[in-house]
């Protein structure tokens, strides 16, 4: 009798499993589209900063990026239990505000690109850079707090039909990973143009090493380009499934 009972759980602990994995697939493919822009405004968010200062300011927003999700996973999964009708408007909010922010920047592109460029020149020398690097924490991490409360709320979309512990398993799963993903590959892009001019001065000219790096460096501020467009993209693409 014990033996039976053993394996109905262990059959029912195997289906909730394969559940949140489906689950977590789908949702990771539906949260895609904001992960590609919050990828690429944390990665911009570390411009300005000293090269070996980069992976500290970097850790200092994905702790704050651990946070937010510390925060906004209950309280989406208590929205789920107490007014999950509320999933629905969040959702459509969700994603006119996607469509919203990646039409503002097509717009700011087209129209405020030589304002920006001008602000750029005439921005005053920091001198507190202590200060400079917490400021720059702060306003990503404000920044990483909106796009994870969409991503969160998109991933609660698709398992909202499902029971809770599928929902609890599913978002956290998504809200670690996703964090973890994000911030892993922005440390390796804000280091790239860095290992590229390793690789050029610790090699001989010709050699493949030194193609490499110069290849790297060539590189690291296109990616930066094509990650913001590919960002907005995708902001479009996610705003009008939702």
């Amino acid at each position: 009798m014990a033996g039976a009972s053993l394996l109905t759980l262990l059959d029912d602990i195997a289906t909730v499993l394969d559940d949140v994995a489906l689950m977590t697939k789908v949702a990771a493919r539906k949260t895609a589209g904001v992960l590609g822009d919050d990828l690429a405004l944390n990665a911009q968010q570390v411009s300005g900063v000293r090269a070996e200062r980069e992976i500290p300011v970097v850790w200092g927003v994905a702790k704050g990026s651990f946070r937010n999700k510390l925060i906004l996973v209950p309280a989406a999964i208590l929205i789920s239990v107490i007014a999950p009708w509320l999933i629905s408007p969040m959702l459509l909010l969700g994603g006119l505000f996607l469509c919203f922010e990646g039409a503002e920047k097509i717009l700011e592109k087209l129209f405020h690109h030589e304002e920006h460029n001008e602000e750029a020149k005439v921005e005053p020398e920091i001198v507190d850079i202590e200060q400079f690097e917490k400021e720059k924490i702060k306003g990503a991490v404000r920044t990483d707090f909106i796009l994870s409360a969409e991503i969160i709320v998109i991933a609660l979309g698709t398992v909202q039909d499902h029971p809770l512990m599928t929902q609890i398993l599913v978002v956290s799963l998504i809200a670690i990973v996703m964090t973890a993903g994000v911030y892993g590959l922005v440390a390796g892009i804000v280091k790239l143009d860095d290992a590229g001019l390793y690789l050029v001065n610790h090699s001989e000219k010709e050699t493949l090493k030194h193609r490499i790096g110069g290849a790297l460096v060539s590189v690291a501020p296109y990616l930066m380009k094509a990650l913001a467009v590919i960002g907005t993209i995708a902001m479009f693409l996610v705003g009008a499934v939702l």
